[in-house]
């Protein structure tokens, strides 16, 4: 019994890799349309203030 080799040409070994790498590099980016609106704890945040309570629609008197 002859054991018989699989042999791959070097072009199509390379070729798989340039393959695989071009591929890999690929990803795809979803961006959400936001309303512009920051919840109150980041709008403190981004203020510096210590408390939300300002920034948050439920605290608001109405006028």
């Amino acid at each position: 019994m002859k054991k018989g080799k699989n042999k791959i040409s070097y072009p199509a070994i390379l070729a798989i890799a340039v393959l695989v790498v071009g591929f890999s590099g690929c990803s795809a980016h979803i961006h959400t349309a936001s309303s512009g609106k920051v919840p109150p704890g980041q709008a403190k945040k981004i203020t510096g203030d210590k408390s939300a309570k300002a920034y948050a629609p439920g605290q608001q008197k109405k006028n």
